[in-house]
């Protein structure tokens, strides 16, 4: 059936300049109210919400507007008016006119959603995934959806005006090796063989690099088997990038400018460059994580020399077999922690990893502590001055024989006491570069060292010698760029060397034959003048959620799957018929 009422003004755009002018609007009903002789209702399109009356002096629009309910969308034809002083609502735009209806067309009917469609609506997420398309009119979620919009626009715009070309890659491509498990696709013309969606375009863009294109970026689509979190999904999407004939300092100053721009067009938020450089083991000993929040204080202080001369034997055991004694002054933490509390942070610490927490409260009768008596007054105040700790303060620390797991927990505990205690500042900004990632870290499931980035990132240059010998201690030319105790993105400079990829992959447990077989096609094509190249990747649904303040990943993506990689719109994954498994030359066993 032809639409009678043609559309003329989104129903958010008008404003009290449109008074008097005859207005075509579509969309769907918010609510409607009757208030015996005048009908209110409360229209809605993307662009926001406007109130249209309806009396009986248009009787037949009159009598439509009767039969109208919540979520039914219509066409209404009528005059803008000013709304009564006593009728405005300031808290909307739309707030100080009305629309006087004359005309209404009923385009489509709706059944009671289970739902409300407002912001504050309490609706369990399942149901929100379930009926997305619901979920999809909330004001929240709409902007959510249009933000992103916004935010690959900047992007693209950025980089247009910085000379780099958007090119796609393929979608159906080749497993490889190395990083999370490959989503499989069986080839039907190909019986018995796979192709594997992509984790990332990686050596694609490498090639696109020996290819000539010099500076590429693409909105990718990226997909990886893995477990799932708040800010993880099965499928996501990634801005990745690659330059030629560049190095560290280059990739991180131009993305330092790409952020800013992007930022500052999409949000209030100001971003000033460049931003703060650490090293990966700086990062890991300040703040026991590679992601480092930065927005309070609270760094971990090494206490390792002031008391391996104790008589603490914990302390004492883990030095001297190789470990560390750690700790974090928690600034008025006497007065915060009742002796009780503490001992529900040294079990909090024991769930981060630690075997135990030792502790020293300055009280204002004296110093409290179960391992005073193992420490001479003199290595007390040499403890608390390395802490700049006064009275009120308290002290925490772990010790162990393994570095890493003194770190880890640690930090884990200081992100821990900081949300507990209020100490992050939600509307601060801080974004940083972690720079000279570890070449090589150990993985205890396959009993090996694997790459800490990928298989395709160079080490620095004055640690090449080390994968002789030593390669689990060579650096990389590897960066990630944090926000607020998130990565946002990571990179590196590559290996553009047949001879030193080969070597990598030598050390990586990785035969001749092996490597040529999973990435022949990027060695055969060092082969041909490969100009020296680097770039990153960013996850944009997590970028989006961190400018949006979001808590859940899931909120800026337009249809989600659940923790479990499922979709309860559509109700993938999903059995599918025998004789499309039969085509696939695929038998179930299950």
């Amino acid at each position: 059936m032809e639409k009678k009422i043609k559309r003329n003004f989104y129903c958010g755009d008008l404003r009290e300049e449109h008074e008097g002018n005859d207005v075509c609007l579509s969309g769907w009903v918010q609510t409607r109210r009757d208030l015996g002789g005048l009908i209110f209702v409360d229209l809605r399109d993307r662009s926001g919400i406007v109130q249209v009356v309806f009396n009986p002096e248009y009787e037949e629009a009159f009598k439509k507007a009767d039969e109208i309910r919540s979520e039914y969308v219509i066409s209404v034809r009528g005059k803008v008016s000013k709304r009564p002083e006593e009728n405005v609502n300031p808290k909307i735009p739309t707030g100080y006119i009305e629309i006087i209806g004359q005309e209404i067309e009923i385009l489509s009917k709706a059944k009671t959603p289970p739902f409300l469609i407002e912001d504050d609506a309490k609706v369990d997420e399942i149901v929100r995934l379930k009926y997305r398309y619901l979920d999809l009119r909330r004001p929240k979620m709409k902007e959510n959806i249009i933000f992103r919009s916004k935010l690959n626009k900047a992007i693209r715009d950025f980089l247009d005006e910085n000379g780099f070309i958007e090119v796609e890659t393929p979608i159906l491509t080749k497993s490889t090796p190395e990083g999370a498990r490959d989503y499989l696709v069986p080839s039907r013309l190909n019986p018995g063989k796979f192709y594997a969606l992509p984790q990332s375009p990686q050596l694609f863009k490498q090639i696109l690099m020996i290819g000539g294109m010099e500076r590429y970026y693409q909105i990718a689509r990226c997909f990886r088997d893995e477990d799932l979190r708040a800010d993880r999904q099965p499928e996501f999407t990634q801005l990745d990038m690659e330059m030629s004939f560049v190095d560290v300092d280059d990739v991180i100053s131009l993305n330092e400018k790409l952020i800013k721009y992007v930022v500052e067009r999409v949000t209030d938020i100001k971003v000033n460059i460049p931003f703060p450089r650490i090293t990966y083991n700086e990062a890991m000993e300040k703040y026991g994580s590679d992601k480092p929040d930065t927005r309070f204080g609270m760094e971990m202080v090494d206490v390792s020399d002031a008391v391996i001369n104790s008589d603490f034997k914990v302390f004492k055991d883990a030095v001297e077999n190789g470990g560390k004694v750690k700790g974090i002054n928690i600034v008025n933490g006497s007065n915060l922690f009742s002796r009780r509390q503490i001992d529900e942070l040294v079990e909090k610490a024991k769930e981060f990893g630690a075997k135990g927490l030792a502790w020293i409260n300055i009280a204002e009768e004296g110093i409290k502590s179960p391992i005073a008596k193992f420490f001479s007054s003199e290595q007390i105040e040499n403890l608390i001055s390395k802490f700049n700790a006064k009275t009120g303060d308290l002290i925490v620390f772990v010790a162990d024989k393994d570095p890493e797991l003194v770190m880890t927990s640690l930090g884990s505990l200081r992100l821990y006491l900081a949300k507990t205690l209020n100490l992050i500042e939600k509307d601060k900004f801080n974004f940083l570069w972690v720079t000279e990632f570890p070449l090589l870290e150990y993985s205890e499931e396959e009993k090996r060292y694997v790459a800490k980035h990928h298989p395709f990132t160079s080490p620095m240059d004055e640690d090449i010698y080390l994968l002789e010998s030593e390669p689990w201690k060579a650096r990389a030319k590897a960066y990630d760029i944090v926000l607020n105790g998130t990565e946002l993105g990571g990179g590196s400079i590559r290996i553009h060397n047949t001879d030193l990829q080969e070597k990598m992959f030598e050390v990586l447990g990785f035969s001749k034959e092996r490597a040529w077989n999973n990435f022949g096609f990027l060695l055969k094509a060092f082969e041909y003048g490969t100009p020296p190249h680097g770039g990153i990747a960013y996850g944009l649904d997590r970028m989006a959620m961190l400018l949006l303040g979001l808590d859940s990943i899931r909120d800026c993506i337009a249809f989600p799957k659940t923790q479990n990689a499922s979709c309860p719109l559509t109700d993938a994954p999903s059995e599918v018929d025998q004789k499309q498994l039969k085509e696939l030359h695929i038998q179930l066993k299950i």
